[in-house]
């Protein structure tokens, strides 16, 4: 067995680890949603989110895998942060530098390992998006091209720990990360031809709830709606607040016809909600569904603007 050298930039490394203050935080939704992608995508048993401290792999997110951490000098990680693409061991068995290692004679069994290096803001290499399986196998290029993505939208929302992309109020991402995510997922749908769905929210009562209840009224409807909207759609999918009382979310694998059916359970959600609710308003919501089309919407923008007009004949219709 070899153990992972220390890279060229190891004590900057850390420092730029450390200031993430996220080593040893609890699970988050957002990386947590993205090892679940992978194992759903690339049909592995084990997908992790790893960090690489100084003397050990601890996972920010895992997916089929008990450990929170393990040694870094029996880490496939550690052996990843060091170069500069995606580190592929086709059989662990097979290779010198792992055949031996414990991570392949026991549990979890690893013969197959696939890591993209996550790189912070300044560069440096934090932990990898790597997925596992315990059958030697490779990736095609597509695959490949396919977690890349998956991997820079890992590297966002490391950055979202610096960086403002987090709507406070909700909790859920905001327009800029929704943006950034979502033009991610965008490409890996192109590359694995996967299909995928855009739903662009409005709330109805807002502004009257404002008006006659006040701001905080109108905060407390915003965050219902949210954790209802939450509740309602897969924990894959990728969902945001865009400003004000518009909200918007992307279903992967999910054609506009089934989208429609998850509409359903939300209103039906909402009107439970209504129903008990000791206010005297109601939390309702006008909405419009777009099937991706990467013919039609060359980006983002052009996705949400097809929601938007969706959304805004469905409003007119209420008038």
């Amino acid at each position: 067995m070899t153990a992972p050298e220390c890279p060229p930039d190891e004590v900057a490394r850390l420092q730029t680890l450390k200031s993430l203050a996220v080593l040893d935080s609890p699970h988050e939704e957002r990386f947590d949603r993205l090892t679940r992608m992978a194992k759903r995508l690339f049909d592995v048993p084990i997908a992790l989110l790893s960090l690489i401290d100084e003397h050990r792999q601890w996972f920010k997110s895992r997916v089929g895998l008990p450990l929170s951490e393990t040694p870094r000098d029996i880490s496939f990680c550690g052996h990843a942060i060091l170069g500069e693409g995606i580190f592929i061991i086709p059989d662990a068995t097979a290779d010198d530098r792992f055949h031996n290692n414990p991570l392949v004679i026991d549990e979890p069994n690893i013969r197959f390992y696939a890591g993209c290096p996550l790189r912070a803001l300044n560069g440096s290499h934090m932990g990898t998006l790597c997925i596992i399986d315990d059958r030697p196998r490779d990736l095609k290029e597509d695959d490949l091209a396919a977690l890349k993505e998956l991997a820079a939208m890992a590297e966002q929302e490391l950055a979202a720990l610096q960086l403002a992309m987090l709507d406070e109020l909700t909790e859920m991402a905001n327009r800029r990360g929704f943006m950034t995510l979502v033009s991610h997922a965008m490409r890996i749908c192109v590359r694995q031809k996967i299909s995928a769905s855009l739903v662009f929210f409005d709330l109805d009562t807002f502004t009257s709830i404002n008006d006659s209840h006040g701001h905080v009224e109108g905060d407390r409807a915003l965050v219902t709606f949210a954790k209802i909207l939450h509740k309602t759609l897969r924990d894959s999918d990728v969902v945001a607040r865009i400003g004000g009382d518009e909200f918007a979310a992307l279903l992967l694998d999910t054609p506009k016809a089934s989208t429609l059916d998850v509409i359903l359970r939300l209103q039906a959600r909402l009107d439970v909600y209504n129903d008990k609710s000791v206010h005297d308003y109601t939390v309702d919501f006008s909405f419009g569904v777009v099937d991706f089309d990467p013919q039609v919407h060359a980006d983002v923008d052009a996705l949400l603007a097809a929601g938007h007009a969706m959304m805004y004949e469905c409003k007119q219709t209420k008038s």
